[in-house]
């Protein structure tokens, strides 16, 4: 490695930047967290490992800062996909296809915000990333329209992240599993997800498995012309 010259005073924001660009790139191509340490970044960017510290105060500030950077770029990709003005419940759909969308044209940058880690600070950027506050914010606005039942969003947010996420991960990782259209196959499982919650409201969180089974038939055969709609 040769020695990066002495930056110029008030040039710190651009090595900063340099540091973190370094750390996801480095993470990427790995694809694990142990992978990266301070001296790997610092031979990278070409500095000396107490210049990293100086701006973050170990690796795992490092690690979340690059995750954040991500989830920022996530943020822009899922706000461009929405009409304000178009109805949450339509809101949610498009906001959980952008997610996947992202994942489908950013595979290793998705892949670096959902690496596993061994502390909680990643987590914690995910449940305050713009990203997340707006798909939090527009469950909300759902709920006041009465299309699922006032509460904390956060447990809705992370299943339908969960069904989003799933999906995602697998057409990512299993791209030659006969999907047919990836768009086509997300769709439908956001679909599935979203009106399972709905479902599973109106048929009470006290139903046993075997109850919302008879509910469910007869809604189907209800639906279909062939039996009387469940009580």
């Amino acid at each position: 490695m040769s020695a990066r010259p002495r930056s110029p005073r008030g040039t710190g924001g651009r090595l900063r930047t340099e540091i973190i660009t370094a750390t996801r790139e480095l993470l990427e191509r790995t694809g694990n967290v142990d992978a990266v340490s301070i001296r790997a970044v610092a031979g990278r960017v070409g500095v000396s490992a107490p210049s990293i510290y100086r701006h973050f105060a170990d690796k795992d500030a490092l690690i979340e800062a690059a995750v954040a950077e991500v989830f920022e770029a996530l943020n822009t990709a899922m706000q461009a996909a929405v009409d304000p003005d178009d109805p949450p419940a339509l809101r949610l759909r498009r906001l959980g296809l952008a997610y996947i969308r992202f994942a489908l044209d950013h595979p290793e940058q998705y892949r670096l915000a959902t690496i596993p880690t061994h502390t909680s600070g990643a987590v914690d950027l995910v449940l305050t990333s713009g990203a997340f506050r707006y798909f939090a914010a527009t469950i909300e606005e759902a709920m006041a329209d009465g299309l699922v039942d006032s509460g904390d969003p956060t447990p809705l947010v992370l299943e339908l992240w969960a069904a989003a996420h799933g999906i995602a991960s697998l057409l990512v990782a299993k791209p030659y599993l006969p999907w047919g259209d990836p768009m086509a196959v997300a769709e439908r499982v956001l679909d599935a997800a979203c009106a399972g919650h709905v479902l599973t409201e109106l048929i009470g969180p006290e139903a046993t498995p075997a109850e919302m089974t008879q509910w469910l038939t007869e809604l189907r055969n209800q639906v279909r012309g062939t039996g009387s709609a469940p009580d």
